[in-house]
Formats: C-alpha cells, sequence, structure tokens
C-alpha cells in the first residue's frame, strides 16, 4: 500500500484506506446535497485521484459501497417503524411504503436510486443476492412469527422476493411522486398484500 500523501498520517493498511475513503465520501454526501465526485473525495483526504483508483474503479463503485455501507442504519430506522405490525400481510404493504418514504430521504442508499443516479446495475441489484440478504435481515428484525403463520422456509423466500421486485417498480416508477401515501398502501395491499395472504396453505384436518 502507498504511504503517500493522506494529510501526513497514512492509514496502517487497505482495510483503514478503504474506511477512510467512505468515511470521506460520506463527509462529502453531506457537505454538498448529495453531489460528489472521486476527485473530490481524493482532495479530502490529500491523496492523488489514482490512490482512491486503487480502491474503487470510479465514482458509482465508491457511491454503492457508501450505500451498502449505510443499509444498516436503514434497515433500523425501517425496523422501528414497524415495530408491533404482526400480520404478514401487513408488515410487507406498510414496509414497502416505509421502505419507498425512507429512500426519499436517505443520503446514502437513496442517493443510489435518485434518478440521476439509477442505473440498470443498481436497479437490478435490488432483486439480486445482496437485496435479498438485506430484505432477510429486515424481515428477521419483525416481530412476527413466520411459521406461526403457515409460511415455510420457501414461502419466506418468495415473499422477500415478492416484496422486492414490488419495491423495485415502485423505485422504478417513481410511486411516491404518482400516488399519495393513502393511494400507494391500497395499491399495495391489493397486488403485494393479497399474494403474500394467498401463499400459506391450509391447514389439512
Amino acid at each position: 500500500m502507498r504511504t503517500h500523501g493522506w494529510g501526513g498520517n497514512p492509514p496502517r493498511d487497505d482495510d483503514e484506506a478503504t474506511a477512510r475513503i467512505l468515511a470521506a465520501t460520506r463527509k462529502q454526501i453531506d457537505d454538498h446535497d448529495g453531489s460528489v465526485k472521486l476527485s473530490d473525495v481524493a482532495r479530502a483526504l490529500g491523496v492523488t485521484r489514482q490512490t482512491v483508483y486503487r480502491y474503487f474503479s470510479g465514482t458509482e463503485e465508491l457511491l454503492q459501497a457508501t450505500a451498502v455501507g449505510a443499509v444498516d442504519e436503514l434497515l433500523d430506522r425501517v425496523a422501528a417503524r414497524l415495530n408491533g405490525i404482526t400480520a404478514p400481510d401487513a408488515v410487507l404493504v406498510e414496509g414497502v411504503a416505509v421502505v419507498l418514504d425512507e429512500l426519499s430521504r436517505d443520503r446514502y442508499v437513496g442517493l443510489m436510486v435518485r434518478s440521476d443516479h439509477l442505473s440498470l446495475g443498481v436497479l437490478g441489484g435490488i432483486t439480486g443476492e445482496l437485496g435479498r440478504t438485506f430484505i432477510r435481515s429486515m424481515l428477521s428484525r419483525l416481530d412476527i412469527d413466520w411459521a406461526a403463520h403457515g409460511y415455510t422456509t420457501a414461502d419466506f423466500d418468495d415473499v422477500a422476493e415478492i416484496a422486492l421486485r414490488t419495491l423495485q417498480s415502485l423505485i422504478l416508477d417513481d410511486a411516491r411522486a404518482a400516488r399519495s401515501d393513502d393511494e400507494l398502501r391500497h395499491f399495495l395491499d391489493r397486488w403485494l398484500g393479497s399474494a403474500v395472504r394467498a401463499i400459506p396453505k391450509p391447514a389439512t384436518s
């Protein structure tokens, strides 16, 4: 690892260098209302752009890594707003609506789904393995006994995928701009809620 620059205080290793770059990126986002360039981050750290390029291929990858690092904070806020909802269909409907609301105000994860940053890679990633990991993490934080409601492990995975695909399409269509909060929840209940309610198989006697 090169030690030139870094304001005279070079990082101990590549992990620390990456952490500093991401912290500087977050500060640039905070200070400039989401407008950030790799060169701005390099300047703030006292290094050359080539140094930052050793860790990130460009601004978009840097912003994506910053977003991934902030996902847990986003999920904690979502889970707190869903606290006390114990019906699977209701929590999924409210959950998608809450995620859309949080994304509209989030500086880091939300930045990646803004129209000026939204790409096929980001959009596809919502339903990819990383997205599935995130939604499983969120669902596991909720006050729901999925098995008691008749959902198997496979059913749980289907619920996660249905929710992700719904979220993906609504982000693409900018659903919050097109519908009021009540209209959005009504729409979500008709499509997402009804699908979730239909999944568990009725118990046989």
